[in-house]
């Protein structure tokens, strides 16, 4: 088990990098390469645009409600406070695993892979997904391009994913076909946080890699770089890269506090009505999964002093209580104060613990994911996020418009999908068609979207399946477009195309 193995400068389009560093391992190049994958990555677009993708609320215009960067830049600092403390814990036998001197390097990969986890998400979130997934079952479900094939399973396949859009494996899309930012593959792996291609059907429950498997990845049009990524990172069909595991609980750790948080501002509940929530939800969970519901178990910065989970809560709403000013604001700080170390805390012991398993990608669940008092922690804060606050009235009504105008979008580019192989080809290389509206529409495509679809259509032009795969990337150019709009663009795009 040598970590440092899957920790190198190896990059997809610069094959010179990794051959040197395969014979001689040289930290500094690390370094500057993880520094490098720092750079492209902030300064890209797909980060630029989760300042407007709301987490919870769609088209919010309260700007102390969460957006995905606000939210993505919790959860790169939660990400670094997990590295530090498996280091700290490690100490000297961070040696014995290939870790020795990599905490800084490690340190950068997590923060970047937790930055970047949301930038495959659509507009709207689950409900643009949702959207996008029931739209193409619909249009998909009698079309010819599917049906006049001579290789019937790839087709089906095809379908099967173009009906399963997944935000995660439209991260990688965006990664090495649409901004082509060229990361190391250590980088890029780190975000791999499902391992099912989308061409593969949901495995089943006694399936060993049914967790790691139960959302779709990645695309069938990234399949062959993650093939390449995996060979080189030595990673199994189907497993992960360790450090993915590191970012999962780092979002897993932020998003269920901050989703309560963005509630409570919006006034949805008060602090009060929430600790009365918390704590009957994690007595119900507690009992259910029959804990030891007397163990005072999360540690505060005091050595040897322990609370239970309500006394945590408690202890917030009193200081919150005590606040003149900001009560909301104390009551989360307090509450942050005691529960985000000790589910740091027991997230890197689940690491070190686990760390065989996790090594190799193997192991088929999250890692604050076992059943534990601080997995009920998280799955109270989840349960009551959805029974108060996705579920409020404002949240359902917005979800909705969300989805309607993720239909609509779909609808009216519709015209491009109806165009034959050949008449879409003439589109694209400059001809005039007879039909205007599919021409108008196309003109409308953003430029990078279209060079990734005649990139793709050049690599196939030796295919037994030209047409077949023609329309599948001509369906992923659509989706590409759809999805990559912000929330305010997708609605502006919307009421343009559908004027009142």
């Amino acid at each position: 088990m040598d970590f440092s193995s899957k920790i190198t400068i190896y990059r997809p389009y610069d094959k010179q990098s990794g051959k040197d560093l395969n014979k001689t391992f040289n930290k500094s190049w690390l370094a500057t390469a993880f520094e490098s994958d720092r750079g492209r990555i902030i300064q890209s677009a797909a980060i630029r645009r989760l300042q407007q993708k709301t987490q919870v609320f769609p088209l919010e215009s309260n700007s102390a409600v969460r957006s995905r960067l606000t939210h993505s830049l919790e959860v790169q600092q939660t990400g670094r406070h997990i590295v530090r403390t498996i280091f700290s814990k490690l100490k000297d036998e961070a040696a014995t695993f290939g870790l020795q001197d990599l905490e800084r390097e490690v340190e950068s990969l997590v923060e970047m892979s937790c930055l970047m986890h949301d930038i495959g998400n659509p507009p709207f979130g689950h409900f643009g997904e949702a959207a996008i997934n029931d739209w193409f079952q619909s249009f998909l479900k009698d079309n010819p391009n599917f049906k006049n094939t001579t290789d019937p399973i790839l087709s089906a396949e095809l379908k099967r994913e173009l009906e399963s859009f997944e935000g995660n494996a439209q991260a990688f899309r965006l990664i090495f076909s649409l901004l082509r930012l060229n990361l190391t593959y250590t980088q890029a792996a780190s975000i791999l946080k499902y391992t099912r291609c989308g061409t593969e059907p949901k495995p089943s429950q006694d399936n060993p890699l049914n967790y790691l498997k139960k959302k779709v990845g990645f695309y069938y049009s990234e399949r062959l770089h993650i093939e390449d990524m995996s060979e080189h990172l030595g990673i199994e069909k189907g497993h992960r890269f360790p450090l993915a595991y590191l970012m999962e609980a780092a979002d897993d750790i932020s998003y269920c506090l901050a989703d309560i948080e963005d509630g409570v501002e919006k006034g949805l509940l008060s602090c009060e009505q929430l600790k009365q929530m918390l704590i009957d939800e994690f007595a119900e969970i507690v009992n259910d999964w029959q804990l030891d519901v007397d163990e005072t178990f999360l540690t505060t910065r005091k050595a040897g002093y322990t609370v239970s989970f309500a006394q945590a809560v408690d202890y917030a709403l009193s200081r919150a209580n005590k606040e003149p000013i900001n009560k909301t604001h104390e009551f989360f700080v307090w509450l942050r104060v005691q529960l985000i170390h000790p589910l740091v805390e027991h997230a890197a012991d689940n690491f070190i613990d686990n760390i065989e398993s996790v090594y190799h990608g193997s192991l088929n669940r999250a890692l604050l994911e076992d059943k534990s008092l601080f997995h009920a922690i998280i799955k109270t804060f989840k349960n009551v996020a959805v029974k108060k606050i996705f579920s409020s009235a404002e949240v359902e009504m917005k979800e909705l418009q969300g989805y309607r105008v993720i239909s609509q979008l779909l609808v009216a580019y519709q015209p491009l999908l109806d165009l034959s192989t050949s008449e879409f080809g003439k589109l694209v290389s400059g001809e005039r068609i007879k039909n205007l509206i599919a021409s108008r529409l196309y003109s409308r495509l953003p430029n990078k979207h279209v060079r990734a679809y005649l990139e793709s259509i050049n690599s196939i032009q030796e295919s037994s399946n030209l047409n077949l795969l023609e329309f599948y990337y001509r369906c992923r150019l659509i989706q590409d477009n759809i999805s990559g709009m912000t929330d305010q663009f997708a609605l502006e795009e919307y009421q343009n195309l559908y004027p009142s």
